[in-house]
């Protein structure tokens, strides 16, 4: 289970009690990722490893992201499945068995799609909006209604982590590797302690990168745009010059143009920072402290401090 958090510490506690109530039978090992917290998570998850065996952590050097959170975790699960399932506890624990159940029909993902969701009302409308351009308009392969909360082969996992695309977007990766994924209805329910990390700027950015990232047809329609009004400012010259228009109409007619290439010229604008996203840059996550020292690939680390092995001391020569 990987179980990514940030600013989460009146949850954690509650999360882990709840893991192993729910799943405690299960051959379990619970991941923590704590994505630069500062109000004592990583206390309280140091003590959770210290106390069970089961459960290992990963700290990173700042905050790098809901996706960087659980690439870290998919990365270094040992166990053959990984279960995501966030810290806030709105996804009960108990549902993840509907999420096995599903898999053992020969799926390498399946993902939860919420029942009666427990979001504010404009949360659940961005979220209608944002399925709906994806998949009907950009024509971009998501599960509909897919959540974080889903259950993968963790080969699979680790191999869409390990792509280190320019555009990380987890879920329109997973159909572009396997067609054998599904969606299945899971409950859900309103978050009863700290507040939610998702807001709208999150949601705005996380929907550009799929747009730009997994789609021709955003670009392809920007073309289109441009070479209609290449056309359309060809015939407004004829007209002015032959007398046809005069005028309003005319400045009119340049302010629609602008407008038009104005938004040609952003979509372009975009394109070009994801063309630059994919050039060498830093990792997607810099890891300061973890309990799982026998995995973590040393690039990974800001700074190297795992346990080094005392050397044996040399015997004197006397003579």
């Amino acid at each position: 289970m990987v179980v990514p958090c940030y600013n989460e510490v009146d949850n954690i506690t509650a999360s882990y009690e709840e893991i192993v109530e729910e799943l405690g039978d299960l051959d379990l090992e619970v991941i923590y990722v704590d994505d630069g917290s500062a109000d004592g998570s990583l206390d309280i998850i140091r003590g959770l490893t210290e106390q069970d065996p089961r459960v290992g952590f990963i700290s990173f050097t700042r905050n790098f992201g809901f996706e960087a959170a659980f690439s870290a975790g998919y990365r270094y699960a040992a166990q053959p499945w990984v279960l995501h399932i966030d810290a806030d506890q709105q996804f009960p624990a108990a549902e993840a068995r509907v999420l096995i159940d599903e898999a053992q029909q020969g799926y390498d993902a399946v993902f939860g799609v919420r029942t009666n969701r427990q979001d504010p009302l404009l949360r659940r409308w961005g979220t209608a909006v944002f399925h709906h351009l994806a998949q009907r308009v950009l024509r971009v392969e998501i599960p509909r209604g897919a959540t974080a909360f889903r259950l993968v082969r963790t080969d699979l996992a680790r191999r869409v982590v390990d792509l280190e695309l320019g555009t990380p977007y987890f879920m329109a990766t997973v159909p572009r590797l396997t067609s054998r994924y599904t969606t299945v209805a899971v409950g859900h329910r309103a978050r009863e302690r700290g507040e939610s990390k998702v807001g709208f700027r999150f949601l705005a950015s996380h929907a550009v990168e799929l747009f730009v990232g997994f789609t021709r047809r955003l670009p392809g329609v920007a073309a289109g745009l441009a070479l209609g009004t290449a056309a359309l400012c060809g015939l407004l010259a004829v007209a002015a010059g032959t007398g046809v228009i005069g005028g309003a109409a005319v400045p009119a007619a340049l302010f629609v143009v602008l407008a038009v290439l104005t938004a040609v010229l952003a979509v372009g604008v975009r394109y070009l920072v994801t063309v630059g996203a994919g050039q060498p840059r830093p990792r997607q996550f810099y890891i300061r402290e973890t309990s799982l020292h026998d995995r973590v690939d040393p690039a990974d680390l800001l700074l190297d401090e795992r346990p080094v092995a005392p050397q044996p001391r040399r015997a004197e020569v006397t003579s």
